[in-house]
């Protein structure tokens, strides 16, 4: 960088280089003219051709030295030039810089607002899985609580007798079962619907080989398998057994009993792979009943229970049609009597419009009684005009 009367020029800058260039030049010349300048005291012969080329330098220096103001002219309107770009430049960018930052700031804003609704929303979205998740604990709790109570026989026997009771409790009325009944042989059976006779109370048991199942469920081999089916068997054949001889008391329950099983998967087992348990139940007079089918036979049973009380009313509603024909025979009675009174009022009525009519013509001719003689009721009296003065 130079500075030449308060103006700075870079060396790298043409215009610069040239000028440069020139007073080198300028320079050379001066040199060339001293050099000329010793010659001519040696040489006067070569003075007068070195004068005239020194006039021709000196014209070309002043030509360089026009050409010199000339670029230091171009050189300073560069400048100015360059200066109001820069100052132009400047502003644009400052312009822009404030543009991009209001952008900026806005697109800011609008991400800070749509940030914190998603935190609001991703929070919603988390209570929601909490809650779920406490749902989900407290599920596995439950799922625990019914393995335990699956686990212990007596347990799962109270968990089979409140199923049947849920059962029995929704599809019966409740004075036509009794829970938990003794019979006569000190028996007590879960559940004693009370049918008329034919075929009389029938009892309900509840019973869930749920080891035997689980074990065939869980048999990797096929001894496993015949093992677990040969234990499976037998439980359900001594259940059955137990209910016929405990629960089916001649004179006293119907000539068959129900044997409940609390699980659908049990009891879809039996029927597709023991079928000959369930015939066996048959034999027994025993059926088997699992959730669905027990609430499919309670529904049977209750619609024998509405036709036998209805017959046990009929006598009672006959009687009372009785009651009700005559009701209606004595109605029938009072209505021609009303139907009689009310064409007796109407003839009087009409009696008594007639009187009403006779009397306000009597009182109409009454009060014209000065510019008209009283006529008879029928037709009135005509009076011939006499001509005599």
């Amino acid at each position: 960088m130079i500075e030449i009367g308060g103006q700075t020029y870079a060396l790298d800058d043409p215009l610069v280089v040239a000028a440069l260039a020139g007073g080198g030049v300028l320079l050379l010349i001066v040199l060339l003219l001293l050099l000329a300048l010793r010659a001519a005291a040696r040489s006067a012969r070569a003075t007068e051709p070195l004068a005239r080329q020194v006039a021709q330098m000196g014209q070309r220096v002043e030509g360089l030295s026009e050409g010199q103001q000339q670029l230091a002219g171009g050189l300073n309107h560069v400048s100015e030039a360059q200066a109001s770009a820069q100052s132009n430049m400047l502003h644009l960018m400052e312009k822009r810089l404030s543009q991009v930052s209001g952008e900026l700031n806005e697109n800011l804003q609008g991400s800070a607002r749509r940030t914190a609704q998603s935190l609001g929303e991703l929070q919603q979205r988390l209570n929601a899985i909490d809650k779920a998740q406490e749902n989900i604990t407290k599920l596995s709790g439950d799922v625990l609580t019914l393995q335990d109570i699956l686990s212990n026989k007596q347990t799962r026997g109270a968990f089979g007798e409140i199923q049947l009771t849920d059962i029995v409790s929704k599809a019966l009325p409740s004075d036509s079962y009794s829970l938990q009944q003794t019979l006569s042989n000190g028996r007590r059976a879960d559940c004693l619907i009370h049918l008329p006779d034919p075929p009389g109370p029938i009892a309900i048991d509840s019973k869930f080989p749920l080891e035997a199942y689980e074990a065939l469920r869980n048999a990797q081999t096929d001894r496993d398998v015949q093992e677990a089916a040969k234990g499976l068997r037998t439980a359900v054949r001594k259940h059955l057994k137990d209910i016929a001889e405990r629960y089916i008391v001649e004179g006293e329950t119907a000539d068959g009993a129900l044997m409940f099983l609390p699980s659908e998967a049990v009891y879809a087992e039996l029927h597709a792979n023991f079928a000959e348990v369930v015939r066996e139940g048959f034999a027994l007079r025993v059926w088997i009943v699992s959730p669905t089918t027990c609430m499919a036979t309670l529904n049977t049973m209750r619609a024998i229970l509405k036709d036998a009380r209805m017959r046990e009313q009929a006598g009672a509603i006959r009687r009372e049609l009785g009651l009700l024909f005559a009701d209606v025979e004595r109605l029938g009675t009072r209505v021609e009597n009303l139907d009689r009174h009310f064409g007796q009022a109407a003839k009087d009525i009409s009696d008594i419009k007639i009187s009403a009519d006779k009397a306000g013509r009597r009182a109409r001719r009454l009060d014209n009684f000065d510019f008209e003689e009283l006529a008879p009721e029928t037709e009135p009296r005509v009076v011939p005009l006499s001509n005599e003065g």
